[in-house]
């Protein structure tokens, strides 16, 4: 049975920076995961925007009777790539809004007492400087 005398604490300081060193590997995390969310929403909203104007442009061309009727699968096709290119990007945006979320509330991990100049350090948006 070990005496109730001879427990000892870490230092407070030390607890604080083993906090800040993992929040902040957390925060670089979420920081990481947002990026890649916002790369692959940039890339695929490029892609969208190239197949909605070929799809536009091959409709025309079918109306003006420069393209033949027979092109309408491939109309439908883009059209299936165009939808589903709009559920990728909707299910990004809640992702990005999620990871958002996440990394304001980190600052949340702290108690009152953690002061809060080290909670807003976590507070701030991904790709913020962080002094």
């Amino acid at each position: 049975m070990a005496s109730i005398f001879g427990f000892r604490s870490r230092d407070p300081a030390r607890d604080r920076q083993t906090d800040v060193s993992r929040l902040d590997r957390l925060a670089k995390l979420f920081e990481q995961i947002a990026a890649e969310i916002e790369s692959e929403k940039a890339g695929l909203e490029n892609r969208y925007r190239t197949k909605a104007t070929n799809a536009a442009f091959l409709i025309e061309a079918m109306e003006n009777g420069s393209a033949s009727d027979k092109r309408s699968s491939e109309v439908s096709a883009l059209t299936q790539s165009i939808l589903n290119c709009e559920r990728r990007i909707a299910a990004l945006s809640r992702q990005d809004g999620m990871m958002k979320d996440l990394r304001h509330s980190l600052h949340m991990v702290f108690d009152d007492n953690a002061g809060s100049e080290i909670a807003a350090k976590f507070a701030r948006p991904a790709g913020a400087s962080r002094g």
